[in-house]
């Protein structure tokens, strides 16, 4: 197939790119960083550059192209920051009007499958759980344009293509600055990710991410779960990180501070036990880390 990636160069594109091309794909990157995009060019990956916002510029850009993924975002650097009002506003107007246009240029130009980036923990607190895609999701307002996105990709599918809608869970891995600051905060005693003890805390490492994609070429129309296939509790995630750090067994942070930070805290603090059947059975998708006690085992520096 003659593929167009949107957000080639970020955690999941730059890994789902030369995944794609290795796979006999031809595939054209788009993204913001240069730096990744020249090593993508050097894999053998065409680039373009593109305004996301250019409804011009998008429909050039799906001429000849049979699929679009789009993985675009604008996530705010971690810390503080992510809470302050209009940290998200550009998160927003990629996953509302970016995505939209995309879809317009799709349609347009003829192509016949549109992938899109979503985000599993849209879904409401359910405890034990499991959590499918048939669950209705309760988005925060700082992420409730994650519909808008979805609602794009669905449009497409009511066109007579084929629409998916890929919900990631948190994302980790090596290289990334979340993993490698939650193992220090381990090492000082705390583990910092709001929520119960008891809950559970959904993730998928980037490497899985990008095979998921690479999956979901075949899926049909539909909503899927991208994520671990046994999600753990946060006093489980303590206890293994504990172990691979050789430290004792981190303190979470206390309940009532998921109530001062908003709706990204109160998003973080659910409990989540999301299942990945629908994409496995969908696909034969099969995460390399069945769950995080593998997958951040891996992402140690050194491992």
């Amino acid at each position: 197939m003659r593929i167009l990636i949107i957000g080639a160069t970020g955690v999941i594109g730059r890994r789902a790119a030369p995944l794609l091309f290795r796979s006999g794909h031809q595939v054209t990157a788009v993204g913001r960083s240069l730096e990744r995009l020249q090593a993508l060019e050097r894999l053998g990956v065409s680039t373009l550059k593109l305004d996301l916002f250019d409804a011009d510029a998008v429909h050039r850009a799906m001429a000849e192209h049979d699929a679009v993924i789009n993985l675009a975002t604008h996530v705010p650097s971690t810390g503080v920051r992510a809470f302050l009002p209009g940290a998200w506003k550009e998160m927003d107007r990629i996953r509302r009007d970016g995505s939209a246009l995309l879809v317009d240029g799709a349609l347009a130009s003829g192509a016949g499958l549109f992938i899109q980036e979503s985000f599993a923990p849209i879904y409401p607190d359910c405890g034990d759980r499991w959590i499918t895609e048939d669950v209705q999701p309760r988005p925060a307002r700082y992420n409730r344009t994650v519909l808008d996105a979805e609602a794009s990709a669905q449009r497409f599918a009511r066109a007579d293509r084929t629409g998916v809608a890929l919900r990631f869970a948190f994302l980790y891995g090596s290289e990334d600055r979340f993993t490698q600051d939650v193992f220090g905060y381990v090492r000082r005693g705390w583990l910092p990710i709001l929520g119960r003890p008891q809950g559970y805390f959904s993730m998928v490492n980037h490497e899985d991410a990008a095979s998921a994609v690479v999956a979901a070429i075949d899926a049909p129309s539909g909503i899927y779960n991208v994520v671990d296939s046994e999600p753990i509790t946060r006093r489980e995630f303590c206890e293994a990180l504990a172990q691979m750090l050789s430290v004792r067994s981190p303190k979470t942070l206390p309940q009532w501070l998921a109530n001062l930070t908003g709706g990204l805290g109160e998003t973080v603090a659910r409990s989540l036990r999301i299942s990945n059947t629908k994409l496995r059975e969908a696909t034969g998708w099969t995460p390399k880390y069945r769950s995080a006690r593998e997958g951040w085992f891996a992402a140690l520096p050194g491992a």
